[in-house]
């Protein structure tokens, strides 16, 4: 057992706590509570979260976890290295493609340029039909009426005074102009993983990440590069809104998904993976803005 080990264990009995109770409290999983008394840091899921872990411990039994982290810094990993994300974007989607579904996804492509020709031809030879039909139905007309055709030979200028209004009945439409149609935000999972999830944003020009708990949660936000935007433990009622809209790529770690709600441009994430069955998640965003 570790000297920082020792201490949380003391505070933690001074407090009357069992493991039982603490796991309540952090929402842990008691083997890394006792992983974190032993100094038993191997057990951990990353490196990461060894700090994590001891600050909702240290919180917990009401100890200064930034004194705690600095004074046995010697003790606890370094985190320079995290490899939870290095991990993430190491995830190849052709993994997990078949090979019959390999050889559809070459087929495809030239199945949709067929139906494609077919349609186009399918659509001319409407419009030619239409049109032939209309040509036969007003000769058939012009038979049936010579003094349509009488009309219809009568000098243009004296068939322009008959057919002219006065120009106060007349009125200008106005010109309609389609919209155009404004894409819709879509937000999709790309690749997943045990825990690990990613998702694409795209037909969009923002990226505001919203963080809503409804109970006790640690949360990190951070780049593709490791530089942190966000880290604490929300507690219930806590909002904090994010303008990630110059990133490209964020991880977001959540160490509570049962009481942690995301919402990207106003617009709730769902879990691709349960919180029942992994209550920590790690998830990366990939956006796209317009025009990409």
């Amino acid at each position: 057992m570790t000297e920082l080990g020792s201490r949380l264990k003391e505070a933690r009995l001074q407090k009357g706590m069992s493991l039982d109770e603490l796991q309540t409290v952090t929402k842990i999983q008691k083997r890394y509570l006792i992983g974190i008394e032993e100094g038993n840091y191997r057990i951990m899921p990353g490196k990461f979260y060894v700090r994590a872990f001891i600050k909702q411990y240290a919180e917990a039994v009401g100890l200064n976890h930034e004194e705690l982290l600095d004074e046995y810094k010697s003790e606890i990993p370094a985190t320079t290295n995290e490899d939870i994300p290095e991990k993430l974007s190491r995830v190849q989607t052709s993994k997990n493609i078949s090979p019959s579904t390999s050889k559809l996804l070459d087929v495809l492509p030239k199945v949709l340029i067929i139906v494609f020709i077919i349609g186009v031809l399918a659509v001319i030879y409407y419009f030619v039909e239409n049109s032939a039909s209309d040509s036969d139905k007003q000769l058939n007309e012009d038979n049936n009426n010579p003094g349509a055709i009488v009309e219809n030979n009568m000098p243009k200028d004296e068939k322009q005074n008959e057919d002219a209004a006065p120009e106060e009945d007349k009125e200008d439409a106005p010109d309609e102009k389609a919209e155009e149609e404004k894409p819709v935000q879509e937000i999709s999972v790309q690749e997943s993983s045990g825990k690990n999830t990613v998702y694409e944003l795209k037909n969009t020009d923002t990226f505001i990440l919203t963080l809503s708990a409804e109970g006790k949660s640690w949360v990190r936000v951070a780049s593709a590069t490791n530089e942190t935007f966000y880290e604490e433990t929300m507690e219930e009622g806590v909002e904090k809104e994010l303008d990630l809209t110059d990133q490209k790529e964020v991880q977001v770690i959540i160490g509570n998904t049962t009481a942690t709600e995301i919402k990207i441009n106003d617009k709730k994430l769902e879990y691709e993976v349960s919180p029942s069955e992994y209550v920590n998640q790690n998830i990366t965003i990939r956006f796209t803005s317009l025009g990409e």
